[in-house]
């Protein structure tokens, strides 16, 4: 039996529906390219384009109403960051997750984590970055967020806001540049209910520790947190892979 090609039969879309795309525009005007970019990282984090899946520059840029100078330049930025690769005549094709850099780039996350934490409890000036995320984290039950994709664009904040906090520019541009690599999975963990209500509860007991100036604690809470995440993510990616493959043989 032929493997579907979903390039040609997803539904069309305008790519500036997208929730991927909606956000990035509302941040600032993206181009046709981050756009483009944008629909298509979001198709492959949904599992609509799923590894080994093949499609052309010609198909994409029909499907989504742009020419292929857009399409080209984004593919070229997915095939960069490890998603795609180029076949010689035979167009493009979706990469299998790679776990082993994943799990890489979950090393590097913690450890520069890990040490922004240290930092900001051995400062002795007041912690006004912790005031806008306690905001969020420690609210009661009943007025909690429970909208996936926003608790997730909320979790990424987070863990930038703690990194950038620790006043080490350097250390946060890597941090960022981990943290854009690992979002096309990572954002898989608030897809269940349990994960949200677990994530809250974990980031407000990390917060009142480095409020505490208390280290220790405060980075083994978040390395827990971070491990336990890693293995949900792993988890849940081979579930949603299984499930896409079985509804795509349908």
């Amino acid at each position: 039996m032929t493997r579907r090609n979903p390039a040609k039969s997803a539904p069309a879309k305008p790519a500036s529906t997208r929730p991927a795309v909606r956000k990035r525009a509302a941040a600032q005007p993206a181009t046709r390219a981050q756009t483009v970019y944008a629909a298509i990282k979001d198709d492959i984090a949904d599992f609509r384009l799923l590894p080994g899946d093949r499609f052309t520059e010609t198909e994409l840029a029909d499907r989504l109403g742009v020419s292929r100078t857009p399409v080209r330049e984004a593919l070229y930025q997915l095939q960069r960051e490890g998603f795609l690769s180029v076949q010689f005549r035979s167009g493009w094709s979706v990469n299998p997750y790679d776990f082993d850099r994943f799990e890489n780039l979950y090393d590097l996350r913690q450890l520069l984590e890990l040490e922004a934490v240290r930092r900001l409890c051995d400062r002795k000036e007041s912690l006004e970055a912790l005031d806008v995320l306690e905001a969020y984290w420690l609210l009661p039950e009943a007025e909690r967020d429970n909208d996936g994709r926003s608790v997730a664009r909320q979790d990424e904040a987070f863990h930038l806001s703690l990194v950038e906090a620790a006043g080490n520019p350097e250390m946060a541009r890597v941090h960022a540049d981990v943290t854009e690599r690992i979002r096309i999975v990572r954002r898989l963990d608030f897809t269940q209910q349990e994960r949200i209500d677990t994530t809250y509860a974990e980031h407000a007991e990390i917060l009142k520790a480095i409020r505490r100036r208390r280290s220790e604690r405060a980075t083994s809470l978040l390395a827990a947190h971070i491990e336990a995440s890693r293995a949900e993510v792993r988890k849940i990616t081979l579930h949603k892979l299984f499930e896409a493959r079985r509804g795509s043989w349908g």
